[in-house]
């Protein structure tokens, strides 16, 4: 009997963006992987869904890993969940997912069940095009930065970045500095939750908001294309 692996998707923020089919693979799923099981229990007890939570993160070790192909191979339905949005991206999910496949084969299928993303959260309400586009994760913290902006700054189509709020500013001084100051941002701060906000403008002009203010929640930014490659003009 192959066991099933569910990818699912849950809120970014607003407990109500989660999907019906979503609900209805946590609530038959024999047990949920979760990134925190303490963040996971909240949004299972909102929906009222008992189940038995295992940790599984980005250091979790080789015995974690082979408890989860345990219960694959002995038919188990398991929901692997992140804190936020979607497994895989940004997220140690997609190393799970290589390592089952690689290792159980057909011996299990790995199903997803999709839904809320800050990345394309953004996307859509960005107002500029975004038929193309690369998406770059977080940008690195010491090696490696400063070609990770200069490598942006060539980019013929719009980037898609993740950054703390320990590092926005530093972010977008390096935008601003390495990339070009003209390029056209924007940018979602706590996307769904009660305090969203999206800033739209130069790099100059978000800088000016963000350091009156104390940074706070997760950031989602969109960097526009290089001048003359379908941006639009900054303002």
């Amino acid at each position: 009997m192959s066991g099933i692996l569910y990818i699912v998707a849950t809120p970014i923020g607003n407990l109500e963006d989660i999907t019906l089919r979503a609900l209805r693979v946590l609530k038959e799923a024999d047990m949920v992987l979760a990134e925190d099981t303490r963040v996971t229990k909240k949004l299972l007890f909102h929906y009222h869904i008992e189940k038995p939570l295992l940790s599984y993160r980005q250091h979790s070790g080789e015995g974690v890993v082979e408890k989860i192909l345990k219960l694959l191979r002995e038919g188990r339905r398991l929901a692997l969940v992140t804190d936020a949005g979607t497994p895989g991206i940004e997220d140690p999910g997609n190393k799970l997912v290589e390592e089952v496949i690689k290792r159980l084969g057909d011996g299990v299928n790995v199903v997803v069940t999709p839904g809320a993303s800050a990345l394309t959260a953004l996307a859509s309400v960005a107002g500029i095009s975004m038929d193309r586009f690369c998406f770059l994760g977080y940008p690195p913290a010491k090696k490696g930065r400063k070609r990770f902006f200069e490598e942006m700054a060539h980019g013929s189509h719009a980037t898609i970045l993740y950054e703390s709020p320990h590092r926005i500013l530093r972010t977008l001084e390096d935008i601003r500095a390495i990339v070009e100051n003209e390029r056209y941002i924007v940018i979602g701060r706590e996307l769904t939750k009660k305090f969203e906000t999206i800033y739209r403008g130069s790099v100059e002009k978000i800088l000016a908001q963000l350091v009156s203010q104390k940074p706070q929640g997760e950031y989602t930014i969109i960097v526009g294309a290089e001048k003359g490659k379908g941006r639009r003009a900054a303002n």
